[in-house]
Order: C-alpha cells, then sequence, then structure tokens
C-alpha cells in the first residue's frame, strides 16, 4: 500500500520555522501527500508553496487545549480561510465537555462545521482521546457526526498519549461511512501508518516523513 496519498505532514512544534514550513511543503510535493499541517502564521507560506498541486493545506485551530471561546476560534478559523487554508483541525472544548455544556460543545462544532463549508474546506475534530473514556470518545464522535465534521481525529500530538489502534477502531464504529477518521499522535513508522489505516483511518497525521 502507498500510504502518501493518506498523510498530513505536520509540523506544529513551537518555535518553527518558516524554512522548515518550505522544506515541509517541497517534502509533501515531492512524495505526493494528502496534505501539509501547518501552524496558522504559516498558511499563507504553505499556500504559496503548494499552489498548483494535489497537495492540501492544513491548519489548527483553538490549538493545542481547545479551551477558546467560541467567537475566538471562529475568528481563527475566518482567518485561516481567508489565507488559503483547505482543511481545518479544531480541537474540542474538553473543558465545556467535563462540565456538563454538550450543548455549548454542539453549537460550537455546528458552527466552526458551517464556516468550513461555506468556504468548500473540510473541518476535522480532535477529540484528544487521551483524556477520554471509551464511552466518551464514543459520544463525541457521535456529536461530531450529527453536527456534519468531515474526520474526527484522536490526538494533537501534545497530550500523555497519541493515537492507539483499539481506540481508531471505536471511533471508526461509532460513526456514519461518511465520516472519516484520522490517526494522529506518535505514528512515526510506515509500518504504524498501515496499521492505523487497516484499523479504519482514512488519514495520518505525522510530524515524520514517511
Amino acid at each position: 500500500m502507498n500510504i502518501a496519498p493518506y498523510v498530513d505532514y505536520t509540523l506544529l512544534r513551537p518555535g518553527c520555522q518558516r524554512a522548515e514550513v518550505h522544506q515541509l511543503c517541497q517534502t509533501a510535493l515531492e512524495r505526493g501527500y494528502a496534505a501539509v499541517c501547518v501552524p496558522p502564521y504559516y498558511v499563507s507560506d504553505a499556500r504559496q508553496a503548494v499552489e498548483g498541486s494535489v497537495v492540501r493545506v492544513a491548519t489548527v485551530v483553538g490549538f493545542p487545549h481547545g479551551m477558546h471561546l467560541t467567537e475566538v476560534k471562529k475568528q481563527e478559523a475566518r482567518l485561516a480561510l481567508q489565507m488559503g487554508a483547505q482543511e481545518l483541525d479544531c480541537v474540542v472544548n474538553l473543558a465545556a465537555y467535563f462540565s456538563g455544556e454538550l450543548e455549548y460543545v454542539r453549537a460550537e462544532l455546528r458552527e466552526l462545521v458551517e464556516l468550513a463549508h461555506a468556504q468548500g474546506a473540510l473541518l476535522k475534530v480532535i477529540l484528544e482521546t487521551a483524556y477520554l473514556s471509551e464511552a466518551q470518545i464514543v459520544e463525541l464522535s457521535r456529536l461530531c457526526a450529527e453536527v456534519g465534521a468531515d474526520f474526527v481525529k484522536t490526538s494533537t500530538g501534545f497530550a500523555p498519549k497519541g493515537a492507539e489502534l483499539e481506540t481508531v477502531r471505536l471511533i471508526r464504529e461509532a460513526l456514519p461511512p461518511h465520516v472519516q477518521v484520522k490517526a494522529s499522535g506518535g505514528i512515526r513508522t510506515v509500518e504504524q501508518a498501515r496499521a492505523f489505516l487497516e484499523a479504519g483511518a482514512s488519514r495520518i497525521g505525522t510530524s515524520t516523513a514517511l
């Protein structure tokens, strides 16, 4: 299996530099990755670097903890889309979720989905599964499907653990077929990537050139 079309090649390390982003994009172009995922600060650079290719530009919203106010996330999303982002990886607000404010979470995600889709962009929701029980993962996955998200993503890469095969299987089973799964966090080899694809993921987020 050629895994390149499933890879989101990612650079979100604090302090990453413009030259590194350019190199990331060049590698993605050479290998035919699905997307590059860069900080909002570098979206314009990435869009210019991959213009005219199949490589898409993704960025993050509410990253890495998701506890921004909805209006802040929406403004982040608007600006990213204006700069050329085609995919938004948004962190769910676990502070609201753990406080029992499920309607707040639902409304926020629905607004972000509508904002992204109005610009022809995809919305991926990062659950940060390291902090969730299986029942919570299922509940949030189904909520993401309900509001129209395109992907449910496992992790930011900044939590105590990243993607796990059983978690990806759990998310895949909880979702309808049209909602996809992105596995990210700690995936550093081709063998790992293939295992996650076989488990039900259709995108692999990694900072390692596979």
